[in-house]
């Protein structure tokens, strides 16, 4: 189970089918989001139309492998009223979208009969599972591999039952 993680967009790119993301954390520390979350709350995020103010290799190597065929999903589970990091969030999917992923979106309390994995994770081809460790405050500690089958199956049917029921990005309505 303990393997070397290689990069996300290599992951991406050996993918076949699938690649699913289950996010259920309230709030992040991502370094390269900073800019980003100060324009935002001055009101000034670049428009999702100029490709060239945000366009990331993240956005590259989902488009690629959308261009593939490999349908790429994200479900976030996320507290009511949202936090000031999530909303930030919503108002940053439409780059995921343009990209060719799938992003849908549930409240937390609307998830209280799933049984959902205590970490976030990418799963990719419904046999890899990428688990994300986070300090308290959102800071990304380590990513680890994991790729036991029935961990991977357990896995997969819970980012199933989020999605089916969560609400497409287009439809969702922050509060």
């Amino acid at each position: 189970m303990s393997q070397p993680v290689p990069p996300f967009a290599e992951l991406l790119a050996q993918c076949t089918t699938s690649a699913v993301h289950l996010e259920a954390r309230d709030a992040y520390v991502v370094d390269e989001e900073d800019q980003d979350l100060k324009a935002w709350r001055a009101g000034e995020l670049a428009d999702v139309a100029d490709r060239t103010a945000w366009w990331a290799p993240f956005h590259d190597a989902v488009a690629d492998a959308v261009a593939r065929g490999v349908a790429v999903q994200r479900t976030r589970v996320i507290s009511t009223p949202a936090t000031e990091y999530i909303r930030f969030e919503h108002a940053c999917t439409p780059r995921n979208l343009a990209a060719g992923e799938e992003v849908r979106w549930l409240p937390r309390e609307q998830a209280l009969d799933l049984l959902l994995p205590a970490h976030d994770f990418w799963l990719f081809d419904g046999r890899l599972i990428r688990w994300h460790h986070f300090a308290g405050d959102g800071t990304h500690l380590h990513d680890q591999l994991d790729n036991r089958p029935g961990i991977a199956e357990q896995t997969a049917a819970a980012f199933r039952a989020v999605w089916e029921r969560a609400v497409p990005h287009q439809e969702f309505t922050i509060t």
